[in-house]
């Protein structure tokens, strides 16, 4: 998904659940409990993602911070100018609680329409 979007010029973000044991981020940035990171080229320097983590050295305010990211507390991706992307939960209950509050109506319209085009 990281590189379907950067290879589409869009900006990958990450929605993080910060009560996951391991997650090292600017406490000051957390919200409700989740961040919402930036993975793109251009702001995650020296971006590293495994199938255990995800780990980067980012500007937070102007002050460079390490991130890790165990992919356990990753709940989504989408795209900062679309709103799509995939949503990850654990449960079918939590799955409805991870949205960023400011793309649930963008997502909502984007499930009620299929795109698809074909490709010759």
């Amino acid at each position: 998904m990281h590189e379907w979007m950067g290879d589409n010029s869009h900006t990958p973000h990450i929605v993080v659940d910060t009560s996951i044991d391991g997650v090292t981020v600017p406490v000051e940035h957390i919200k409700d409990g989740k961040i919402i990171l930036n993975i793109s080229e251009a702001a995650a320097h020296n971006l590293k993602l495994t199938n255990d983590a995800i780990s980067f050295r980012a500007r937070f305010s102007g002050v460079p911070f390490d991130v890790w990211v165990p992919m356990q507390s990753v709940l989504g991706i989408y795209a900062r100018e679309t709103g799509q992307g995939m949503i990850f939960s654990q449960d079918a209950e939590s799955a409805e609680h991870i949205e960023p509050p400011e793309l649930q109506a963008d997502v909502e319209e984007t499930r009620s329409r299929p795109h698809l085009t074909i490709v010759k």
